[in-house]
């Protein structure tokens, strides 16, 4: 009897030690699947931030192209729009390019009546106005127009409505429909405006050019408040004074001064070129 008893005890004790084995095995596998969700998701959440931390430097270099700064050899220019103030002498052909190239020279070639002139142009000084008048003489902004203004030693032109026979009380009003500040000053030139020079006309304060400008065929003494865009040739300066030889009408004196041309000075063509 005591050794079937003992069997029966062994029997009991290994069919205990089986279950808890089969339960250690069981525990062990859940563990071990527990661990494989939990890396498959980290892995997801690395893959995902990777995909983020990707997008986000793409972003940032598509941004970084498209506030990069100008080349080296332009300009950017400020172009402000000024719409007509109900006298139908502003002529809108669009606004000029936003930058200009400030190395080189133009040659601006104004044809009159009287004769060619020729321009030399410096970008490196006055860049913006140089690229409004290359703008305004690709659209044939000028042709047809004529100069409407003489003071003593400057001619003024450039009014796109000064056309037709006589003057008329809104000549020298006309203009693009834009506006742009001032460039170069000729505030260490004695003086400051010497023949020769052609410079820009504005209102009397900065911000105001458009495409009215001065030949100046004689040295005049005026407070470095134009923008100088060129000089006028040997040539060129000697039309000028062929075509201003009969004066003026005193039409605007004694203030501002100065009047129309006693000469029909007609602007025939306008055209830039690279120098």
């Amino acid at each position: 009897m005591s050794s079937i008893k003992e069997r029966q005890q062994r029997a009991a004790a290994r069919a205990r030690l089986e279950r808890d084995m089969a339960a250690r095995r069981e525990a062990a596998a859940r563990k071990r699947k527990n661990l494989w969700i939990v890396a498959s998701a980290s892995a997801a959440v690395l893959i995902v931030a990777a995909g983020v931390l990707i997008a986000v430097t793409v972003l940032r270099d598509d941004d970084s192209e498209t506030t990069a700064a100008p080349a080296a050899d332009t300009t950017v220019c400020s172009w402000t729009a000024a719409p007509d103030q109900g006298q139908g002498t502003t002529v809108d052909v669009g606004m000029p390019p936003a930058s200009a190239s400030n190395v080189g020279k133009s040659v601006m070639t104004v044809t009159t009546n009287f004769g060619a002139v020729d321009v030399s142009m410096d970008k490196t000084k006055s860049p913006c106005a140089i690229e409004s008048f290359t703008f305004l003489a690709g659209k044939q902004f000028f042709d047809g127009t004529k100069c409407h203004r003489m003071f003593p030693g400057m001619l003024q032109c450039g009014d796109p409505s000064a056309k037709g026979d006589g003057y008329r009380e809104s000549d020298g009003t006309g203009g693009p429909a834009y506006r742009y500040s001032n460039e170069y000053l000729p505030t260490t030139d004695l003086p400051p405006y010497p023949a020769g020079v052609v410079a820009l006309a504005n209102s009397g304060s900065d911000g105001t050019n458009g495409s009215q400008f001065f030949f100046i065929y004689e040295d005049v003494q005026l407070s470095p408040d134009y923008t100088i865009i060129g000089k006028v040739s040997t040539a060129g300066l000697e039309v000028l004074k062929k075509a201003t030889a009969a004066g003026h009408d005193g039409a605007f004196d004694p203030n501002p001064g100065g009047g129309h041309p006693k000469n029909d000075i007609n602007i025939q063509t306008v055209a830039v070129a690279a120098a």
